[in-house]
């Protein structure tokens, strides 16, 4: 049972479900801890397809919660280096989930929300929607979360925002490729369902390769090394028994085995 989290599974989708509406669903050590197990449990889950990252109440995540900040006030180096610790765990441990993630984003999106976004695959969100980096208004830097932001949103967008904590909207935040979609408030759910049908009528295990694949060659070098990883990986799924099976299906018109 988790204190700080709901899910909710349905038609081979979980709802990973912030629930601590009272603070904007601030994140503390317990969140964080819970975070992380409940994606580790729900990546070993063979009934799940796609993973929905959502809020309850008006805001996704305003950052961190002010008490967990008090308490970090008074903490050691070491005890830094350990709680810091434990919030990249979290944001790895959703990056690397071998099922695919969808962000469901309403209200405010602070500084540890963002990078919550920004390690999730796929981000929706509704107009009105705001976004804000504002740890050096606090005298503090978005360290942790800055491997996923900068990838989500790119250097030059990261380095004004970094800078400068501003406000900024959901059309923005499309702009400079934080998210992929804006949508009316009303429609966010609806949308969201749309996007998590559509990667469940692709074969599971290409939808687990093709994630890593994305991680094993954006922004890297193409190199001899590269093309010899592409060239291995797309021998290794023509032979899988979803590749050989999604061939034949196209070819006999008719639907693979992972839709009967």
């Amino acid at each position: 049972m988790f204190q700080t989290l709901d899910i909710k599974l349905e038609a081979q989708a979980a709802h990973i479900i912030l629930n601590r509406p009272e603070v904007r669903n601030a994140f503390n050590e317990k969140m964080i801890a819970e975070l992380t197990q409940a994606f580790r449990e729900v990546a070993n889950n063979e009934a799940v397809r796609v993973i929905v990252l959502a809020a309850n109440g008006t805001s996704f995540c305003a950052g961190a919660d002010l008490n967990w900040m008090k308490k970090m006030a008074d903490y050691s180096h070491v005890e830094n280096l350990a709680d810091a610790g434990q919030l990249a765990e979290m944001l790895f441990t959703i990056y690397t989930c071998p099922k695919p993630v969808i962000a469901q984003v309403q209200g405010d999106c602070y500084a540890g929300g963002m990078g919550l976004v920004a390690a999730c695959d796929v981000a929706c969100v509704a107009e009105g929607a705001n976004f804000c980096l504002s740890e050096v208004k606090l005298g503090l830097i978005p360290a942790t979360i800055s491997p996923y932001v900068i990838k989500a949103m790119g250097e030059n967008a990261a380095r004004r925002y970094f800078l400068t904590a501003e406000r900024f909207s959901a059309q923005e935040a499309w702009r400079i490729g934080l998210v992929h979609e804006v949508v009316a408030a009303e429609a966010l759910q609806d949308k969201v369902a749309e996007l998590a049908k559509t990667i469940k009528a692709n074969s599971p295990h290409a939808v687990r390769a093709v994630k890593k694949l994305v991680h094993e060659v954006a922004g890297k070098e193409i190199s001899a090394e590269m093309i010899a990883n592409t060239v291995r990986h797309i021998a290794e799924i023509r032979a899988s028994d979803e590749g050989r099976e999604g061939v034949r299906a196209f070819l006999e018109k008719r639907k693979p085995n992972w839709l009967l």
